[in-house]
């Protein structure tokens, strides 16, 4: 139930975001292709023809036509994220994608044609392969298959940097050093030496993979970004008010450790061990800049990621999954939904004053 929770709640997001895209992309067309029927010496549009052809009317039309796009192409992408993308490459999720929205384009514009040209009784046959015929309606196709090609790369980019993150990068809110509040999280797996000697570089690397892949299926439903993957540590973050958000960043802990725990039998038959994990928690405030030409990215720079870094460490020392300091514990409400222990009361490394260590049990509803 809570997978199909998270399952419906991304789609809805895709949604949104993905009907916007397609309606505005629409609009664009229909005020290009308004304009260049207007324009083109010999055209005249028959008399059944006129009312479609008024600007406002046309802008309707297409708009409506966009957010049909829109639903048909996020249901589409969804479908294929789940159960294609994983292994096959770019390209080939991209052609899939334009050749699926294709087909369903054509199957719903003839059916709406037929109920068009029946009902407003238009002199037009609407015959098998007929979008193949009309000059208008191929123009339309790749421009719609263009359109996929922008919005997968504009996805692309802002999975890499994150929501409202590229917008800014765009306008150079980052150019220069800017203050930030937010909650790292540390995630590294456990016995990963030990594993990767049994299993051997090449199927430790697809181990790896599918861990991964599956930490990424989660992390939207609970508001995070991936910062970096180092080896087999990956580094999360959410800006501060999201992390403690309903806890978002103990909840997204369990949540893949459910996950895993979902997946025991593939991991089992796959690699024969079911993978572990540990945390290091942490938030505070620190630097953020955009760094480097080549590959630019955001760095952020602060005693924020260090502290985080070495309470993760410490989970091994201390033989527990989870650890998070005070400071960000005292911001969460944990009340009725976790337990919570002190582990201890430390120096990291680089620190001067002791650091208060704690781990968590959520407790069963």
């Amino acid at each position: 139930m809570e997978a199909t929770h998270r399952n419906l709640k991304e789609y809805l997001k895709r949604l949104v975001r993905s009907t916007i895209f397609w309606t505005m992309a629409m609009l664009l067309f229909s005020v290009f292709r308004y304009y260049a029927l207007k324009n083109e010496i010999g055209i005249s549009i028959d008399d059944n023809y006129k009312d479609f052809y008024q600007l406002k009317d046309s802008l309707f039309n297409f708009a409506f036509g966009g957010f049909l796009i829109g639903v048909l192409y996020t249901t589409i992408e969804f479908l294929i994220d789940k159960f294609f993308a994983k292994n096959n490459s770019l390209v080939f999720v991209i052609l899939l994608e334009i050749a699926l929205t294709f087909i369903g384009i054509i199957i719903v514009s003839s059916l709406v044609l037929s109920w068009w040209v029946k009902n407003k009784n238009i002199p037009y046959v609407v015959e098998f392969g007929w979008w193949y015929k009309d000059n208008s309606f191929i123009p339309a196709l790749i421009y719609i298959g263009m359109s996929i090609i922008i919005y997968s790369l504009i996805t692309i980019v802002f999975e890499k940097f994150g929501k409202g993150v590229f917008f800014k990068m765009l306008i150079g809110s980052y150019k220069k050093p800017k203050e930030t509040k937010r909650v790292f999280m540390f995630l590294d797996l456990k016995s990963s030496t030990t594993i990767a000697e049994r299993l051997g570089h090449h199927q430790y690397s697809q181990f790896i993979q599918d861990f991964f892949y599956d930490l990424n299926e989660i992390v939207a439903s609970y508001e995070a970004e991936i910062y970096q993957y180092i080896g087999d540590e990956a580094v999360l973050n959410w800006s501060y008010k999201k992390g403690v958000y309903k806890n978002n960043c103990l909840n997204l802990f369990y949540a893949f450790k459910k996950k895993i725990q979902s997946k025991s039998k593939f991991y089992l038959e796959k690699y024969e061990v079911i993978p572990e994990f540990k945390v290091g928690i942490h938030g505070g405030t620190l630097m953020v800049a955009e760094v480097g030409v080549v590959k630019k990215e955001l760095a952020y720079h602060g005693d924020v990621i260090n502290t985080t870094a070495r309470v993760q460490a410490k989970c091994s020392e201390y033989c527990v999954s989870i650890l998070i300091t005070k400071n960000l514990l005292n911001d969460l409400d944990i009340e009725d939904y976790f337990e919570d222990a002190l582990v201890a009361k430390t120096i990291l490394k680089g620190k001067e004053k002791p650091v208060e260590l704690y781990t968590l049990r959520e407790i069963e509803l």
